[in-house]
């Protein structure tokens, strides 16, 4: 949770990454926050998908509610070889164990697993986080029995890419519908360039004279629920050309009373308020 940006002005997002010079060095990462009860306590799960040259890997970590971390395990992407695999450690007196097994994962053009695998984080012999569409196989494996309370999707930070239109996949509430997010925006040779978001291919919102309104925020309406779309597209405009653009869509009935806070202290204080879910998107333009 820590590694999630400070991104909020008095008038906006406004976000520096310094990740890379350009795409060929930008990240290709996806990072999922998932709120849980440890031993009573309230805990965050942490799961970060990478790729690269070398592979597939993935990282986990547990950090409790005042951010600090109980236990961390990396899969190296070099070390992926082995898909299949469990690890286990201590953490407060209690035996923490993460299985996996993606041996028949199937991918796409991200990171991020998409069907034939399952990761499970076992607290104690419960299972208190379960990934995957391999759920028999996973509690097959790890003899584990199910937590009363299940692991909540608070969070979820991704890099895009793209030349004109970015896409991402959204679900704003836990076990809610997936939706098709499309960010449009044409910088290049225009003096008043448009932003424009659809979901599900509906257009949501349009931003004109974007060269005034680089920086701001907007609720849209998403299965009934407003979500607060927070933007800075500055780097397309005024910066690198290689450079990213930010963009926070966040369910919340009261986001304005959001804005001067970090985005880590966001994501904790929309779960204690139960005010819903923040997904950020880095997008980057291609060569």
């Amino acid at each position: 949770m820590r590694d999630f940006p400070s991104c909020f002005g008095e008038s906006g997002v406004q976000v520096a990454d310094s990740s890379g010079s350009s795409s060929r060095t930008t990240p290709n990462l996806v990072t999922c926050l998932y709120q849980t009860q440890l031993s009573g306590r309230s805990c965050v799960i942490t799961i970060t998908w990478s790729k690269s040259l070398m592979g597939q890997g993935f990282s986990i970590g547990v950090d409790d509610s005042a951010n600090q971390s109980l236990c961390k395990v990396d899969i190296k992407p070099w070390l992926f070889s082995k898909r299949k695999g469990s690890k286990s450690m201590e953490a407060d007196n209690s035996k923490v164990e993460i299985f996996w097994d993606l041996s028949a994962a199937k991918f796409g053009a991200g990171p991020e697993p998409l069907e034939g695998f399952y990761v499970a984080v076992i607290f104690d012999l419960e299972m208190v986080l379960l990934l995957g569409d391999m759920t028999k196989e996973a509690y097959r494996k790890t003899n584990a029995s199910p937590s009363p309370s299940n692991a909540v999707f608070i969070a979820k930070r991704e890099h895009i890419y793209g030349k004109r239109i970015y896409c991402a996949k959204a679900q704003f509430c836990d076990n809610g519908q997936s939706h098709d997010i499309a960010i449009e925006c044409d910088t290049v040779g225009l003096q008043d360039p448009c932003l424009e978001i659809r979901v599900d291919k509906k257009r949501v919102m349009q931003v004109k004279r974007l060269a005034w309104k680089f920086r701001g925020n907007q609720t849209i309406v998403v299965d009934g629920l407003p979500v607060e779309v927070f933007w800075d597209v500055h780097n397309w405009l005024f910066g690198s050309p290689v450079g990213n653009a930010v963009f926070m869509f966040q369910t919340s009935q009261s986001a304005e009373k959001l804005l001067p806070w970090s985005s880590s202290q966001i994501i904790v204080e929309s779960q204690l308020r139960s005010l819903g879910f923040s997904l950020i998107l880095y997008a980057w333009k291609n060569d």
